[in-house]
């Protein structure tokens, strides 16, 4: 296996045309994407790293590509600003563009939104070796085609991203979270539709089953001095549930970005579902050997299982499901139903015609 690693955007167009077949990757922290198969170089960009712009006074930044998530938060957070969608992996030194590149968002993405509703602009470099821009770097920019949305979840198969440009928002000044403990689907289904039109702005919900019953657990996030008098009202809402403790709520949703409840070694599977989907998925992983959580107001699941994810292709095609694999071996990241593959291809042909770029 050859690594390249390049330090400036000028060495990656270089590689980029040296390459017959190139793998883009950043901190490995999702392997099952990262890893190269047989005939595939990968162009290392931990050091392609650092934030050119940052304005907080218009709520923007922009940042090389293999910036850690950890250098761009501690930044922000010296403005009492930050990424609301909860950028995953970001402890395990995850880089701004693997997290563009695999789609990732954590559960502030119930309230605020997807990483693809943050991006503002792209820089990458085509199959050409030619540096591509395209967005801008404020929020008002309506230009041209949206190509920078089209990056969000590409896996480096359309171009390798060197720079990148967010929009972000200000941090609240705190978080609180009610645990409900329901008999079943049908129970956590019926309380999730309560917070669903309810007017106390959930920040993030996510599901955890425990045996025959549902863990249901809903933050709410603001001002300090408001957050008592919401939790009674969600508290009254839903009939019941506990407060947890601001440690103990701390750890739960750093456990949920981090997947630090997943067992190391383990494959992890991300699957976009909605919460009518659950039980029927469910009963399928009820059988299995696994460990899940549903997110974003049961709209992904994760899935971690002592085995290769490709045992579970068979499930997702007969579900109608598709799925990405996360951490696992090579060859494996993508799973069940491909509904947009032609006009992937399409996409593909069109933005990486000599097909240099693998992982897409």
């Amino acid at each position: 296996m050859s690594v390249w690693q390049a330090e400036t955007i000028d060495q990656v167009q270089e590689m980029v045309l040296q390459a017959s077949r190139l793998r883009p990757r950043g901190a490995w922290t999702k392997p099952a994407l990262s890893t190269p198969l047989d005939g595939e170089t990968v162009l290392e960009l931990t050091k392609l790293r650092g934030v050119t712009e940052y304005t907080p006074q218009e709520f923007t930044f922009t940042a090389l590509a293999g910036t850690p998530l950890k250098e761009v938060e501690a930044l922000l957070g010296q403005n009492s600003q930050h990424l609301p969608f909860d950028p995953p992996f970001a402890e395990r030194g995850a880089t701004l563009g693997g997290t563009v590149a695999a789609g990732l968002s954590g559960p502030g993405r119930y309230q605020h939104g997807g990483i693809r509703d943050f991006i503002l602009g792209v820089r990458y470099v085509d199959g050409h070796g030619r540096l591509v821009k395209a967005g801008g770097k404020v929020v008002k920019n309506v230009a041209g085609f949206d190509l920078p949305k089209l990056m969000v979840g590409s896996l480096g198969g359309l171009g390798v991203l060197v720079e990148l440009t967010f929009k972000v928002f200000p941090r609240p000044e705190g978080y609180a979270t009610l645990r409900l403990s329901c008999s079943g689907w049908q129970a956590a289904r019926e309380a999730l539709e309560k917070l669903l039109v309810c007017p106390l702005d959930v920040h993030a919900i996510d599901l955890l089953p425990e045996g025959e019953g549902v863990h249901l657990y809903a933050d709410l996030a603001g001002m300090r001095k408001s957050l008592p008098a919401r939790l009674s009202q969600m508290k009254e809402l839903l009939g019941g549930g506990s407060i947890l403790g601001e440690a103990e709520a701390a750890g739960f949703w750093r456990e949920q970005v981090e997947f630090t409840w997943a067992p190391q070694g383990w494959s992890l599977v991300k699957v976009p579902v909605t919460p009518r989907r659950i039980p029927e998925l469910e009963a399928r992983l009820a059988k299995l050997e696994c460990m899940r959580r549903y997110s974003g107001g049961g709209q992904v699941a994760w899935i971690a299982l002592p085995e290769p994810p490709a045992i579970l292709e068979e499930m997702f095609l007969g579900l109608g499901l598709s799925a990405l694999a996360l951490i696992g071996p090579a060859g494996q990241a993508r799973l069940g139903v491909r509904n947009g593959e032609p006009l992937e291809k399409r996409v593909k042909s069109a933005l990486d015609p000599m097909n240099r770029f693998g992982g897409g």
